[in-house]
């Protein structure tokens, strides 16, 4: 069971990368990046189950948090460069 769920967001990774390659625009692009990274925190928290270490969950926190402070200083970026135009 613990192997389908892998391939599964493995699968989930995939997909959003193809959307961060093929995207049309940078917003597109960073929000197939976000996903990519919510999707790798839920991987490394299926991981501290499997192995049953909870370091990995400290990881995982800790680049959901990366990730989100991320994406609001792109947000901030965008909302700051359509301002000025």
């Amino acid at each position: 069971m613990l192997n389908f769920l892998i391939l599964l967001i493995l699968f989930a990774i995939f997909l959003s990368f193809i959307r961060f390659i093929k995207g049309p625009h940078l917003t597109d692009r960073v929000v197939a990046f976000d996903t990519m990274g919510i999707i790798a925190v839920s991987l490394l928290v299926l991981l501290s189950v499997t192995v049953k270490d909870s370091i990995y969950l400290d990881v995982a926190f800790v680049f959901a948090v990366i990730g989100f402070i991320g994406t609001i200083i792109f947000a901030r970026f965008n909302v700051a460069k359509d301002s000025d135009a």
